[in-house]
This record gives C-alpha cells, structure tokens and sequence, in this order.
C-alpha cells in the first residue's frame, strides 16, 4: 500500500497590518468573518497602534513581523542611521537600489542590524506573540539581510518564516497576464529560498511548503483563490494578499467570499496559523 498523501493545511495571511485603518478594518473583517488566520504588522507605520488594540480583540489571530527596510518609515532616526533613513525619517522608496546597496555597501550592515533589533523590540512591546516573521516586498530574503536575521538571537525560538516559493507552473494555469513580472520573481525567489532553506533547517524556524501571492502581485482576486483551492498541493501552504477597503477591495472581497469558505470545504482544506505548523 502506498503513503497516504499529508492533509492539505493553509495559512491565509494579510501583509501590511498596520500601514492604513482601512487595511486594519479589512483585516480584523476578514479574520473574523472570512478565511484570514494571520496577519503581518508593520511596527513603524502611521495605524500600528490601532492594528494592536484589534488583534488583542482577536485571540485567534497568528500576528507576525512584517520587517520593513524599504518603502516605508524607520524605527530608527536619521542621526542614527544617516545611511539608511532620510531626514523624514523614511526607508529608501525605491527597492532595486536598495537592494543594491544594501548588498554591495558594507558600512550600512550595522544601520541594517540596528534596525532590525529595533523592530524586533517594538514588536515585542505590543505584547504579542509572535506567530511568524515576513518581509516587505519580501525583503527578509536579501542575502545580506536573512544573514543578519540569522545572527538576531532569534532563531531558537519556533517561530513561522516565509520561504517565498510561489510555484509557476501551478501560478501559470491559474492566471494570465504579466509574465515578465510573473517569470522574473519565480527565478529570482527560486534562487533565493533555494539559498535559504539549508540555514533555515539549523534554526528553530519554520516553514510552509510552499507560498502563494508573490507571482499574484496584488491581483488575489476570487477567481485565483478558488482555482488555487482546488489545486493546493498536499502539505502546508501559504496564501498572502494585501486585503484593505480602498485600495485592494478586491483581495479583501477574495477572503470573505461565501464561494472561497465552500470551497475550503469541499475541498476538505483546513485553515491554521504558523504557529501551527
């Protein structure tokens, strides 16, 4: 008799918590009336606090770390990081440069260093539990910096990690369009979790099979989530969007769909959080 396949299990996560009220609105809905398990803050952005008050209210919301070293505010001040942050306080906008810098400037390892330690720390003074750790725009994938996360003193602790494996040939049959976009970051994110997921194996940290969104690029619509639920492959998987009332109502409409919450059991899928894994 051959091998039983594993259950198919799915992390539904928002990314962004915290950035806007309308992204904090649509992510306490989606929790609670939809498919949403976990959501990812963004401890430097303007509606953080606002994002905490409504996760202490929901007790089964995985909360992780949405690190963010670029295209947003900085925990640190420009005195403090004069490499990394600008007189405004603000990250570089501009993520391929960053990435440049960041990997071909040594001098700013120790801004970079700092400044993940300091999200960390105002992570933490939100008093809750850390279910997983992410990255704008995915950024925690930067070789310089998962080498800098891996050296935070965090690692013993198990904790969800986002090894961003969105599958192409699987994305390819789901949607159209944007292949450019789509083929690059395949390629680009292959490399990069190919790289990472040996280091990640000495580390307390864990890690879906595979992770949904990345190829999407703000289009998780209802189309893509049903005809992903239908073709989920066994085991653990991640599904990331970036739900809000006005700027992506259509990935927030995606996570509270009736059609989305038959389909999770039609196809006998079982939603958890990282910390589940």
């Amino acid at each position: 008799m051959g091998r039983a396949e594993p259950p198919r299990r799915l992390i539904v996560n928002a990314d962004d918590f915290g950035r806007t009220p309308e992204i904090n609105e649509a992510v306490a809905i989606a929790h609670r009336d939809g498919i949403l398990t976990t959501a990812s803050l963004m401890v430097n952005e303007p509606a953080v606090q606002e994002a905490v008050t409504a996760a202490r209210t929901l007790p089964g919301l995985g909360v992780g770390l949405h690190l963010a070293l670029v295209c947003g505010g900085a925990a640190q001040s420009h005195a403090e990081a004069p490499g990394l942050v600008d007189t405004a306080g603000q990250l570089d906008p501009n993520p391929v440069r960053a990435g440049l810098r960041y990997f071909f400037i040594r001098g700013l390892r120790q801004e970079l260093r700092a400044e993940i330690a300091a999200q960390f720390l105002r992570f933490e003074a939100t008093g809750l539990p850390l279910d997983h750790i992410n990255g704008h725009l995915n950024v925690h994938l930067h070789p310089v910096v998962f080498g800098l996360l891996l050296g935070s003193g965090q690692t013993t602790r198990p904790t969800g990690f986002r090894l961003t494996r969105d599958r192409f040939r699987l994305n390819a049959r789901l949607a159209r369009g944007n292949w450019p976009y789509r083929l690059s970051h395949a390629v680009i994110f292959g490399l990069l979790c190919a790289r990472a997921a040996p280091e990640l194996r000495k580390t307390a940290w864990r890690h879906t099979d595979s992770v949904f969104g990345l190829l999407q690029n703000a289009r998780v619509d209802e189309a893509f989530v049903l005809g992903l639920l239908e073709r989920l492959p066994p085991g653990d998987s991640e599904l990331y969007s970036h739900p809000s009332l006005t700027d992506a109502r259509h990935e927030f409409e995606a996570l509270i769909s009736p059609r989305v919450r038959a389909a999770l059991k039609l196809h006998s899928i079982r939603l958890i959080r990282h910390q589940d894994l």
